[in-house]
């Protein structure tokens, strides 16, 4: 999964603090005049109760990942109070869906709930939003609302993003769009902060800077400020079964989602990915978050 993301630093209003810089990205063909300084990210769910949850967000904290991610599917707790939670424990930990299904709520409900939880958490909180996997069809019959046709969907994504716009006046929640087929692409680049390919469309890594020229293409001049990151799927040699499951086939073994070696090897295949794709946002399961963390410790922020 790739990551773009577009934005400037952002900040608070009146005695809230600066936050971190949202990093843009410096993809090849062209390359900012400077890469961009790398920073990582964990999904994670509050599966073991609110006092295993707790200490994730804090042992993230620690570790130095910069987000604490969490998925939107029925079978887990809300993401909105759970996030909240962990923003709450945290001092500099940035949270976010990863990412808020559409069709699950009404465009003015999840901008509502997304906006609350940028203010409360002092601007630490980024929405992602998609138009959905397959199986949301039955998540959103469940609650009773309609599923809609991909370009319906689309079109409940850049209304909630507009809301929260409206509601956010000179405030700025990044916004992360799961973006796969072209007119969902052409979409984020006009509007959103940032872009994920879903796992459905894992690029190889040709096909990844053919995407990445694409939407650069459709930023314009937007381009200059786009970050490029990677979910990381697989660290180590084993392919865990719900990795599996979850992508629906075994990544490639040059696959950009996948990471292996030494800390010393899996810190330099980064750097070659960042030099080459202009990937320096990086995101990995939380299964994962004590494997990555020599490699989090020795590339975050340079």
């Amino acid at each position: 999964m790739l990551v773009f993301q577009i934005g400037p630093s952002v900040t608070t209003r009146g005695s809230e603090k600066s936050l971190m810089t949202i990093a843009t990205p410096h993809a090849q063909a062209p390359h900012p005049t400077a890469p961009r300084t790398f920073r990582f990210g964990v999904v994670a769910s509050p599966d073991g109760g609110p006092e295993a949850w707790i200490a994730t967000a804090r042992r993230a904290e620690e570790l130095g990942y910069a987000t604490l991610l969490m998925p939107d599917v029925l079978q887990l707790l809300s993401p909105f109070p759970s996030l909240a939670v962990a923003a709450s424990v945290t001092r500099t930990l940035r949270v976010g869906t990863f990412v808020l299904a559409g069709p699950m709520r009404t465009p003015r409900a999840a901008a509502w709930d997304a906006h609350t939880l940028s203010v409360l958490s002092g601007g630490r909180f980024e929405l992602g939003i998609g138009a959905g996997r397959p199986e949301v069809r039955e998540y959103a019959a469940e609650l009773g609302l309609p599923y809609g046709t991909a370009d319906e969907r689309l079109d409940q994504v850049a209304a909630t993003i507009a809301d929260l716009r409206r509601l956010d006046g000179e405030r700025h929640t990044p916004v992360v769009m799961a973006a796969g087929g072209p007119k969902a692409l052409a979409l984020a680049a006009r509007i959103a902060d940032v872009v994920t390919f879903p796992p459905a469309s894992l690029p190889t890594r040709a096909e990844a800077l053919t995407l990445v020229g694409s939407l650069r293409d459709g930023a314009g001049e937007r381009a200059e400020r786009i970050e490029l990151g990677s979910s990381l799927f697989v660290i180590g040699d084993e392919v865990p079964p719900w990795t599996q499951h979850f992508i629906g086939a075994d990544p490639a073994p040059d696959s950009l989602n996948m990471l292996r070696g030494t800390t010393t090897e899996m810190a330099d295949e980064l750097r070659r990915r960042r030099d080459t794709f202009g990937v320096s946002y990086l995101s990995v399961h939380g299964a994962f978050m004590e494997a990555l963390a020599p490699v989090v410790e020795r590339l975050n922020g340079r």
